[in-house]
């Protein structure tokens, strides 16, 4: 919301008048803080660790002064340490309120006037990404209007060893029943109140870390916790390159670790390019703020410089996002000119897109569009932010790869790369993989307390419960039991079940991030159930949201016009089916289900969904649903416990790559009826589809829904005479599969349609090669590529499957017709 010329400057007339104050006495907190400052920063210096302050109070000025107050002590100890000829702090406000602008305005004034070393960097709060992998010695984030656990996690990031970050908040006795603008956002209809858990979480873990961590309450008067702590001396940093290496030595100059320096090594393992039919991936991991976005940008670049000398060097890079891959293109720009390469960065909207020079082209790629790209080399950035499927298609589609992702971390570290993808790679014969795992912190510590406090709040460290005997055999026997996980509980009492479930939400294959926390612990239409053993170890969990029991009015307006808040399902339903009255019906959609991983496919996310759906029973709901990123092994899962396909979305998900399905299983009367004329619908709408808006899919995806969907017809559609003469003549005759296109492909819906009740008269072979070719009408080039045969295997495999359809539905065999005469027109 822009503010006009006489409020903004009504804002800076306070701003001036409030500076004075920090020329008048001081608060005794404030007081009392810059004291234990002075010896905490002194501390954190000789440690190389950082110092963290909470600044609570409901006057801005107060919070104003005592922010200024705080940096200005900073640059005392710093500046008599004469450690640094310029300090720079980055703040972070918001722009949407007066009250922060005051603040904001406060602080700068005070700091100008007073602060001769520091350097402000003001910007708004919803900005932060961009600020990815910059370095800064002191932070000011404003949470007292909002408080967005993303943001906190990414720009708490940004400082450096020595460093101070400030949080501003508000009353610390009320800050936790504050309607903030993240709470708000997570209002649905027919839930109008959120739930108040997830910042009376946040404060608890501010009073449990208790080292160079202070809680100030400016109401008060008073320091509610933290204390000076001196830990152990920072240990020097030795980076030494390696003796021999095929990158210019220039290239390892510019690490700042040994770390970074042995992962630039590995990837010298990439030039020498990888035997005929065989791939090359080198896996670089690390916890977040370990530079190896940075050493894989450096490596790229010690890359192109090798392999151009040759013929011209093509590279992709791809991440969830472009601002993901800055860090890593602004070390590749250092590196290129540590070089002497002319390359030159390619600028999309103040981000860098990629490079051009001579016999060297990078670009940025989005990743659902990477596997039909080609490339010399393709780089993954944050590559656990991917879905596992896309991965699949990327390491598949590309013999060179170089990796670089997040163990634990902000960017949505899904333990689903690791486990999952990393897990079939390793068993793939034709694949040769390096793996290297950077542990070092670039900017602070290793033993740095505010990291500690970060991974402890965000649960960026959640890891799924350790089975042992015991619970392997509980879950051998069927000994689990169905819990209901209530938010208040968890977050407060129930700590260890939280971090197992959300342990396992990560190590699935979902993009987690710190926001989805504060979204389990406060959106009121959000619930959590899970599985456990008897000793109370979770080993599958599931997210639910309430959707449904819309008034009349909302549901007629969501028939054509925008979405609304949550209500996926009904939304879908109501604008792609056209029944407004759905709305009214009340279910759940399960947003996420996950299995620990060391017990996958033994049954327990199916006894998990059986729980729910008895629940929902006695709930009284009329439904219960959920939508996913499709492929064959889900479609699978899902048709199993009964829930049946009502709807696709006509265009694959930018960063997953994958079309979106949706499912329901339905229990009230009204819903069954629904349930299953959208289940024809939409076998009758992807049938017809698959030559135009899906003709690009997946063959067995497709052929995993056909399957799963109830059968159009159970009769076969008559066939005139000169029709089967035409068919026969192409099984038996002379004819080719394109003078008989038109009759093959009658034959072929006639499967589908009745799919499936025909189930065992084709092997799955033959029913990719007549979806891939008949329906999809692909080129015979293209059909045999995504069929993995030769030509002749592909046009072998679809006419043998259209030979046993012609018999069982029309009776025809090699010597079974005979020539048409004039009678028989």
């Amino acid at each position: 919301m822009r503010r006009s010329p006489e409020e903004r400057e009504r804002v800076k007339r306070q701003a001036e008048e409030a500076s004075y104050e920090l020329g008048k006495e001081l608060p005794e907190s404030v007081l009392r803080l810059r004291r234990l400052l002075r010896r905490a920063i002194k501390y954190a210096v000789a440690s190389n660790t950082r110092v963290m302050v909470v600044l609570s109070g409901s006057d801005p000025v107060k919070v104003g002064v005592a922010t200024a107050s705080a940096l200005i002590t900073y640059e005392q100890v710093m500046r008599s340490l004469k450690l640094r000829p310029q300090l720079r702090v980055l703040y972070a406000f918001n722009q949407d309120y007066e009250d922060s602008q005051l603040r904001k305005e406060l602080v700068k004034r005070s700091v100008k006037e007073r602060g001769n070393l520091l350097k402000l960097t003001i910007i708004k709060s919803e900005d932060s990404r961009r600020y990815l992998g910059t370095t800064f010695q002191g932070l000011v984030l404003d949470l007292v209007n909002d408080l967005r656990p993303n943001r906190v996690g990414i720009l708490v990031g940004v400082v450096e060893g020595g460093g101070i970050i400030i949080f501003q908040a508000p009353s610390w006795s009320s800050w936790d029943q504050q309607l903030t603008d993240f709470r708000k956002n997570l209002l649905v209809p027919g839930h109008d109140q959120p739930r108040y858990v997830f910042i009376g979480w946040f404060k608890r873990k501010l009073l449990e870390h208790q080292e160079n961590i202070f809680v100030v309450d400016l109401d008060n008067d008073s320091i509610v916790s933290g204390q000076p702590t001196k830990l152990p001396a920072a240990a020097e940093r030795k980076v030494t390159p390696p003796e021999e290496a095929e990158f210019p030595r220039e290239l390892y100059s510019l690490a700042l670790t040994q770390d970074q320096v042995n992962a630039i090594k590995q990837a010298e393992w990439l030039i020498e390019p990888p035997k005929r039919g065989r791939r090359k991936l080198l896996v670089i991991t690390a916890d977040r703020g370990r530079g190896k976005s940075c050493a894989a940008g450096i490596a790229m670049a010690g890359l192109a410089k090798v392999l151009s000398r040759e013929r011209p060097f093509r590279a992709v890079v791809t991440s969830p996002d472009l601002e993901n891959t800055q860090s890593l293109m602004q070390l590749a720009e250092s590196a290129f000119k540590a070089e002497g390469l002319d390359v030159e960065p390619i600028v999309d909207r103040g981000l860098i897109a990629g490079f051009r020079g001579k016999g060297i082209r990078i670009k940025y790629v989005s990743p659902d569009d990477v596997p039909e790209v080609d490339a010399d080399l393709v780089i993954i950035d944050e590559a656990s932010g991917l879905p596992v499927p896309l991965l699949h298609k990327i390491w598949r589609s590309h013999s060179r790869v170089l990796v670089a992702s997040t163990i634990h971390g902000y960017e949505g570290a899904g333990r689903g790369f690791s486990v999952r993808f990393l897990g079939e790679v390793r068993q793939d014969p034709d694949t040769d993989l390096r793996e290297f795992e950077m542990s070092e912190p670039i900017r602070y510590s290793a033993n740095d307390p505010v990291e500690r406090w970060l991974f402890d709040v965000l649960l960026l460290d959640a890891e799924p419960a350790d089975l042992d005997d015991a619970d392997l055999r509980d879950i051998r026997e069927g000994r689990l039991q169905y819990l209901a996980l209530e938010p208040e509980e968890l977050f407060s009492k129930r700590e260890d079940l939280l971090r197992q479930a959300f342990g396992i939400y990560v190590q699935a294959h979902y993009r987690n991030e710190p926001d989805d926390l504060a979204l389990i612990a406060d959106a009121p239409h959000y619930s959590i159930r899970a599985m456990a053993t008897s000793s109370g170890k979770v080993v599958s969990a599931v997210l639910l949201a309430e959707e449904g029991g819309l008034d009349e009015e909302l549901s007629n307006t969501l028939l054509n016009q925008d979405k609304t808040k949550g209500n996926i399902i009904p939304d879908r339903v109501i604008k792609h089916l056209r029944v407004p009255p759905f709305g009214r019906l009340r279910g759940w959609r399960i947003v996420r289900i996950a299995t620990h991983p060391k017990v996958q496919d033994k049954g327990i996310g199916s006894a998990l969904l059986r729980g729910i759906y008895e629940e929902a029973v006695k709930r009284g709901y009329d439904w219960v649903g959920s939508g996913f990123g499709v492929n064959e092994k889900l479609v699978r899962f899902w048709a199993r416990n009964g829930f049946q396909l009502i709807h696709i979305s006509p265009d694959r998900n930018p960063v997953s790559g994958e079309f979106t399905v949706l499912v329901l299983k339905p229990i009230s009367e009204q819903a069954s009826r629904l349930t299953a004329a959208a289940n024809r619908e939409f076998k009758y709408k992807l049938l017809n589809s698959l030559q135009d808006t899906y003709r690009g899919m997946e063959p067995d995806i497709a052929v995993a829904m056909l399957n799963a969907t109830a059968p159009l017809r159970d009769d076969v559609p008559p066939m005139n005479k000169l029709r089967l003469q035409r068919l026969w003549a192409y099984l038996y005759g002379t004819m080719t599969y394109e003078t008989s296109n038109d009759v093959i492909r009658d034959v072929v819906m006639t499967y589908w349609e009745r799919a499936p009740l025909d189930r065992g008269l084709l092997s799955r072979e033959e029913e990719l090669a007549i979806t891939v070719k008949v329906m999809q009408g692909r080129p015979w080039p293209e059909a045999s590529r995504e069929l993995g045969v030769g030509f002749e295997d592909a046009l072998s495999l679809v006419k043998t499957a259209i030979r046993k359809l012609a018999a069982k539905y029309y009776g025809i065999g090699e010597g079974s017709l005979q020539a048409l005469g004039f009678d028989d027109f």
